[in-house]
């Protein structure tokens, strides 16, 4: 199975979402990350989806998201050819033995402590999946109380395939 991450500028409407959605569910793909932000422009957002499936399934997806009429252009965002990150927030339990052991594997990642309690800490952590899978596999030794992934946005390397509108 493949992964492809891709990057649509949109109308910023009530109900592009659910539309870009639908397009999924209907064909039975699976959406595995979604993230969506209103652009510099606010009259358009900027949806990051990342899918996976074999090349012919992929190019599907592709070619009917082109299709809906809120979409006013779609990248694929290579590897190389672009920057991705995700954003992750974990509430650990962090006693006073634990936690200097927590906050030295946090800075390691360039995590950032964010909120400290009696019993807990919370890691702020930027960067690829591969990072943050890491980091969190170092954390699984200690009680993950809460975890908040927000998926992957990104865009496309310098500015030769801009489109402007």
């Amino acid at each position: 199975m493949k992964r492809r991450i891709l990057s649509l500028l949109v109308d910023n409407t009530s109900g592009v979402l659910s539309r870009v959605a639908g397009l999924f569910s209907r064909r039975g793909y699976n959406i595995d990350s979604l993230t969506v932000g209103e652009t510099a422009d606010p009259r358009y957002s900027r949806m990051t989806v990342m899918a996976s499936g074999d090349e012919m399934i992929l190019e599907q997806i592709t070619k009917q998201l082109t299709k809906l009429i809120d979409v006013v252009d779609i990248k694929v965002l290579e590897e190389g050819k672009s920057v991705s990150r995700e954003l992750v927030l974990v509430k650990v339990r962090a006693d006073i033995q634990d936690r200097e052991a927590i906050i030295t594997i946090a800075n390691v990642f360039r995590g950032n402590i964010i909120d400290v309690g009696k019993d807990s800490l919370i890691v702020e952590l930027t960067g690829d999946q591969s990072k943050l899978d890491a980091f969190l596999q170092l954390l699984s030794d200690y009680e993950i109380l809460e975890l908040a992934r927000t998926g992957i946005t990104g865009l496309s390397r310098g500015s030769d395939d801009i489109r402007y509108l």
